[in-house]
């Protein structure tokens, strides 16, 4: 999963990426209560139908553990070659080629129309969630409704609870099944709502983006938001490349990027 202190390092890129919040009456802090009443007639003014917002806000509460969680992120200072050692153990390396070789046909429609190679998406995917065992349970409506009343960044996560109610409304996921990381990062390569809206995409044909449940959405979305930020098709994406780094926009981390390419260039060279 996606190191949390890195979440925050990017979160500039992601406001790029979904809604803006209209001028807000909620004012962060205070009593809970009051502030969820005047976030439903923001969400309302948004644009969000009251279906949506009385089934994703009914009986939320707070949960202090995701501010704990919030206030406790550590960063990291670890040497590429030991980071990497970590993250990338050769089991996860014979992992990502199977995963390559069993849904071939598959990256090749991704790369074919997004054009970001199928070693990129598996090692994205591998990274951010071991190929989707670990995208999280946290109830993602509830961890962003705290993080927005929350006074440390409550204009950037009122702006993503307003993208999640967007999610809800387009029928892509439903409140009870709207589960991730406890920031609100959802799906198997841990997209923020915003990006989300931006730029998932319905890849396995059955009329909903559901990056937690369909790896095909995942990974033609991840693929998709890396074609929004600049990915040149057929090109290299080895460090000093422009296409490596376009990686920024997933990940400001150059630990994390490198690692990224690393990794792809293992199961790329396996392939062979």
């Amino acid at each position: 999963m996606r190191l949390k202190h890195l979440l925050f390092a990017g979160l500039t890129l992601a406001v790029m990426a979904g809604a803006v919040v209209p001028a807000s009456a909620a004012a962060c802090g205070g009593d809970f209560g009051s502030w969820l009443a005047d976030f439903k007639r923001d969400a309302a003014a948004a644009g969000i139908p009251a279906g949506t917002i009385a089934s994703a806000l009914s009986g939320v509460t707070p949960d202090p553990a995701v501010l704990k969680l919030d206030r406790n992120q550590r960063y990291f200072k670890q040497s590429f070659e030991t980071y990497r050692a970590k993250r990338v153990p050769p089991g996860k390396v014979e992992s990502g080629i199977q995963k390559l070789k069993a849904s071939a046909s598959l990256f090749k429609r991704i790369e074919a129309k997004f054009g970001v190679p199928g070693p990129v998406l598996v090692a994205i995917w591998g990274l951010e969630t071991g190929f989707g065992a670990g995208s999280g349970n946290t109830p993602s409506i509830r961890s962003l409704a705290t993080l927005a009343h929350d006074c440390r960044r409550s204009d950037f996560f009122q702006n993503e609870l307003i993208a999640a109610l967007q999610i809800v409304q387009h029928g892509d996921l439903t409140p009870s099944t709207m589960r991730g990381g406890w920031a609100g990062e959802l799906g198997q390569t841990q997209f923020l709502p915003s990006s989300y809206v931006k730029f998932a995409v319905d890849f396995d044909g059955d009329g909903r983006r559901d990056l937690i449940h369909s790896y095909a959405d995942a990974l033609a979305s991840t693929a998709n938001y890396l074609k929004g930020y600049g990915w040149q098709a057929g090109k290299p994406w080895e460090e000093g490349t422009a296409n490596f780094a376009v990686l920024t926009g997933w990940n400001k981390a150059e630990v994390y990027r490198r690692t990224i390419v690393y990794f792809a260039k293992l199961m790329a060279d396996g392939m062979h």
